[in-house]
């Protein structure tokens, strides 16, 4: 029976998952929770304070907040990494 269980389950899947973020950003929020549904661990870089400015320091041409990186690749924004998540398979679409 315990056989049966884990032939279902899908090996895990590790990506090496960086995004900056900024205080009361709900593009930010969202894109966590993008990272919570597909069951995946990242570091978080909070661009406030000392780090105010690191976004751009590290990507000077990235467009905005959040900006995620995957094995250190950019991704940017929340819409393209939820378009890579969607094509990897490891995230669903919403049902309306």
């Amino acid at each position: 029976m315990l056989c049966d269980i884990l032939r279902g389950l899908q090996p895990p899947i590790f990506m090496q998952i960086k995004i900056y973020t900024k205080p009361g950003c709900k593009y930010c929020r969202q894109a966590k929770i993008l990272f919570e549904r597909a069951n995946l661990e990242w570091e978080e870089i909070n661009c406030v304070g000392d780090d105010a400015g690191r976004l751009k320091e590290d990507y000077p041409d990235a467009g905005g907040y959040p900006w995620v990186i995957i094995d250190d690749e950019v991704v940017g924004p929340l819409t393209e990494t939820a378009k890579l998540f969607l094509q990897k398979g490891l995230v669903n679409s919403p049902k309306k």
